[in-house]
């Protein structure tokens, strides 16, 4: 068969747009960053030049017949939830993998948003030297966190549905002080007023039920924690430290990442967000309320673990340190709880790089409350 040239366009001519058309070598890539959604994923590779050789968009089922056909390269990708399974399945492959944080990538992007640039952005940012990358979890460490997010979901409904049951009562007459223990009590109640309408009592004995179940499953999820709290020997060193149960140990060897990563325990403090945050500029310091970065819930038990600490403090229990009971004399019980769950928190990257245990003759304040 022999092939011709369009009327107006030389052979000559067709053959450079075909070479100029044609998909670069993927031999050529020495980097490579990928924008990941739930069915398309957009690839942008640079050569060892810097300069752009690849940039196609693949749907979800090319994926892995794609990368199986690559040499061994480097893959960028933002770090979330789903990306954690790429990197697993593209290292099997003979890839390396490099998660990075969304908001360490946004510095790279050009304005005009979109799949192309996200993914070029990612190429950028994975190429600097000083970048910080997020381990790739493996699936026991992810059913761990499943495991952790599960509770704090049951959590968070079982608040839920309290709230709505003293609200709801409340409507009609019926009010209960705070706390967890008031609302089995205040269900028991409304079952024996007979002066509430008959569609309400079949409302509130729905809700009953409910968060029945709710504390039935909670039982159960926090039964599997403290069985995996058990059986990690890191998670029973953390809970050494006063403030710091099982609750908060296991979320601390969970969610953390390595903690060789840190240089000291003040840049793991200031991951989950327990320093202040700094906005200086012309040799003017303006320091303010801590960061918030981070998992918001990891910071959260270490604040609730500190509290408790501060609350058998001011009823004269415990043994306090020093500074914690000058701190509390001249700033807020709020403020200070945040102070101790920043030392916590370094007491804690210390434990997890040495492979010691809590001593209290180094730290004063021997008796630990858990939370």
């Amino acid at each position: 068969m022999v092939w011709t040239a369009p009327y107006g366009i030389s052979c000559a001519r067709m053959r450079l747009l075909r070479s100029q058309t044609r998909e670069p070598s993927v031999s050529q890539i020495i980097r490579l960053g990928m924008d990941t959604s739930k069915h398309i994923f957009q690839l942008h590779g640079v050569d060892s030049a810097e300069r752009p050789v690849l940039r196609k968009k693949l749907r979800r089922g090319e994926m892995l017949a794609f990368f199986a056909k690559c040499p061994p390269t480097i893959i960028g990708m933002e770090a979330c939830a789903a990306s954690h399974y790429w990197g697993r399945k593209l290292r099997e492959l003979g890839h390396e993998v490099k998660l990075i944080a969304p908001q360490h990538v946004k510095a790279y992007v050009k304005r005009n948003k979109n799949d192309g640039r996200d993914a070029e952005g990612l190429c950028e940012a994975m190429s600097r030297p000083t970048m910080q990358f997020v381990p790739v979890k493996t699936e026991e460490q992810q059913a761990a966190l499943m495991l952790m997010g599960v509770r704090e979901h049951l959590v968070k409904r079982r608040t839920q549905l309290g709230n709505a049951i003293r609200g709801y009562a409340a409507e009609f007459g019926l009010i209960t002080a705070k706390g967890l223990d008031k609302i089995e009590p205040l269900l028991a109640r409304i079952a024996q007023d007979q002066s509430l309408p008959e569609l309400a009592r079949e409302i509130f004995a729905m809700q009953g039920r409910d968060y029945a179940r709710l504390q039935v499953e909670l039982k159960t999820i926090e039964a599997r924690l403290r069985a995996w709290h058990r059986a990690n020997a890191d998670s029973r060193r953390l809970a050494e430290i006063p403030g710091v149960g099982p609750i908060c140990a296991t979320a601390l060897v969970m969610k953390a990442p390595d903690p060789h990563a840190f240089p000291s325990g003040r840049h793991f403090a200031a991951w989950m967000g327990l320093t202040p945050k700094d906005h200086s500029t012309a040799g003017k310091t303006r320091i303010g309320k801590i960061t918030r970065a981070g998992d918001e819930m990891l910071r959260s038990v270490l604040v609730a673990g500190a509290t408790a600490v501060i609350q058998q403090a001011k009823k004269g229990r415990g043994h306090p340190a020093p500074w914690l009971v000058a701190l509390l004399a001249r700033k807020s019980p709020k403020l200070a709880a945040v102070a101790l769950a920043n030392k916590i928190a370094r007491i804690a990257w210390k434990l997890l790089t040495t492979g010691e245990s809590y001593n209290d003759a180094r730290m004063p304040g021997a008796s630990a409350v858990a939370t």
